[in-house]
């Protein structure tokens, strides 16, 4: 059973991808562009830096690097 979708920022959601493996390449306004880097067949993450992340962008966010919610949770500071 997965637990509830987190409320996070932009940032704190860049910092836990950092912590799962993945680097930013780029940023390009307000997107910021991360990719695994011993992985390069993984999708690319371009994650927004907005003050809250919508539930819907998260999960798809959450899913496209592999992570169950609670996994995701436990990268979280």
């Amino acid at each position: 059973m997965t637990g509830r979708l987190p409320v996070v920022s932009g940032d704190d959601a860049i910092a836990a991808f950092r912590r799962a493996g993945y680097d930013v390449t780029h940023q390009r306004g307000s997107h910021v562009r991360m990719r695994h880097p011993l992985d390069p067949g993984r999708l690319p993450l371009p994650v927004p830096r907005h003050h809250e992340l919508k539930p819907g962008l998260l999960r798809r966010l959450v899913r496209d690097v592999g992570l169950s919610i609670d996994e995701f949770r436990g990268l979280l500071r």
